[in-house]
């Protein structure tokens, strides 16, 4: 049964760094790209960084550039995201999801080019 589940959020404050990992089962991680989505309170849920199957090709949105970085370790089924400089607006619950597809893309909505999702892991940014 495929099963994804994330870990690692937390308590940090703005500047600091978090490490967020997705562990999958029932899977290999070598068939379908796995993204990373997020959802603030009242906001809608967004993807913002995305690994192919292959673990060499990453995507990262706007709002985090330059600060997240993901990575795989498929013989261990899981994704890696290390997050630094982390500010305020970064709170929010965070999911990984396993892509419909090899590679990387984020159409209309989450549900369009994803279809598994984990439980989700809070990180909140706060002094």
């Amino acid at each position: 049964q495929l099963q994804l589940v994330e870990s690692g959020g937390g308590l940090v404050q703005p500047g600091g760094s978090l490490g967020l990992s997705c562990v999958a089962s029932g899977i290999t991680l070598d068939t379908y790209a796995i993204g990373w989505f997020r959802q603030a309170p009242g906001k809608e849920r967004e993807g913002f960084s995305c690994i192919d199957s292959s673990g060499r090709s990453t995507t990262y949105g706007d709002p985090v550039n330059g600060r997240v970085a993901i990575s795989i370790d498929a013989s261990k089924r899981t994704v890696y995201l290390q997050m630094n400089n982390l500010k305020r607006e970064d709170t929010a619950i965070y999911y990984c999801a396993l892509s419909k597809f090899s590679t990387c893309r984020f159409g209309s909505s989450p549900s369009t080019d994803f279809s598994s999702w984990g439980q989700g892991t809070q990180v909140t940014v706060s002094s």
